[in-house]
C-alpha cells in the first residue's frame, strides 16, 4: 500500500469515529433536553452536572497511554475512597431509593478500589526481580 492511500485509510477511519462520536452528543443531548421537559429543575441541575462527569471521564480515561495506567488506577482509586464516603453519609436517609443507590454505589466503588489495586499490584511486580 502507498502513503497516500494509508493517508486516505487514516483519515477516512478517522472521519468516521468523529461522525459516530456528533451522532452519540446529539442523541445524548436530545435525550437530556427531553429528560429536561418531564423532570424538576432541581433534578436537572444534579442530572447535567452527572452527565458531564461522565463525559469528561470517559475522554478521560480513554485517551490515556498504557505508561500512565498505573498512576491513573492510583487516582481512581482516590476518587473511588471519596464516592463510597459519599455514600455511606447518605445510608442513614430515610429514603429507600437513597439507601439502595447508596449501597449499590458503595459495591461498585470498592470493587473499583479492589481491582485497581490488583492491576497496580501486578504491573509493579513486573518491575521486581524474580
Amino acid at each position: 500500500m502507498s502513503p497516500e492511500e494509508l493517508r486516505a485509510k487514516e483519515q477516512e477511519e478517522f472521519n468516521a469515529q468523529t461522525r459516530q462520536q456528533v451522532i452519540l452528543l446529539a442523541v445524548g443531548g436530545a435525550l437530556t433536553l427531553g429528560v429536561g421537559l418531564v423532570a424538576p429543575a432541581s433534578f436537572m441541575q444534579h442530572f447535567i452536572v452527572f452527565v458531564l462527569a461522565v463525559f469528561v471521564g470517559f475522554q478521560v480515561i480513554w485517551n490515556v497511554s498504557h505508561a500512565l495506567h498505573t498512576p491513573l488506577m492510583a487516582v481512581t482509586n482516590a476518587i473511588s475512597s471519596i464516592i463510597i464516603l459519599g455514600a455511606l453519609m447518605q445510608i442513614g436517609s430515610g429514603s429507600f431509593l437513597v439507601i439502595l443507590l447508596a449501597a449499590l454505589s458503595v459495591f461498585m466503588a470498592g470493587i473499583n478500589i479492589f481491582g485497581g489495586f490488583l492491576v497496580t499490584r501486578r504491573m509493579l511486580a513486573m518491575f521486581q526481580k524474580s
